[in-house]
């Protein structure tokens, strides 16, 4: 894709601060640029009093296992983003619950019968500082 012009940056920036501006980005949806359109919810006010971020190791990475693990992960609406990641764990997972008794059926009912997996780590997120910031487009 060719660079953004500056009148498309703009109005990038604007629709990043206010997603309901009227159909003056069309051209940038057909461009693939704007990728959709969603309401940003508060999760404390949604009734969600327990977000983590899990740290994922795969036993083994074979084409087969690494498909069963996105496709599995992609089906569950705890699981708010998953990035395949380098370092220590292959994958980190933003999962968001209800309760802290949600979160352990999510894990007894979901990740630990997952095939495949070698370590789960969790680390419970205490407050939430800065998420989904505008891209600096």
């Amino acid at each position: 894709m060719s660079e953004l012009e500056a009148g498309d940056r703009r109005i990038l920036a604007a629709l990043q601060q206010d997603g309901r501006l009227s159909n003056q980005a069309l051209a940038l949806e057909a461009q693939g640029v704007i990728t959709g359109y969603a309401a940003v919810l508060d999760v404390d006010r949604s009734g969600f009093q327990f977000a983590a971020l899990m740290m994922v190791t795969l036993s083994r990475h074979d084409a087969s296992q690494v498909a069963r693990f996105i496709a599995a992960v992609r089906d569950r609406p705890e699981v708010i983003d998953c990035y395949a990641v380098t370092g220590e764990a292959d994958y980190h997972l933003r999962v968001v619950c209800r309760d802290k008794a949600s979160y352990n059926r999510f894990l007894e009912d979901f990740v630990f019968r997952l095939p495949g997996l070698a370590h789960v780590r969790t680390q419970l997120i205490l407050s939430e500082i800065k998420s989904r910031g505008p891209l600096p487009v």
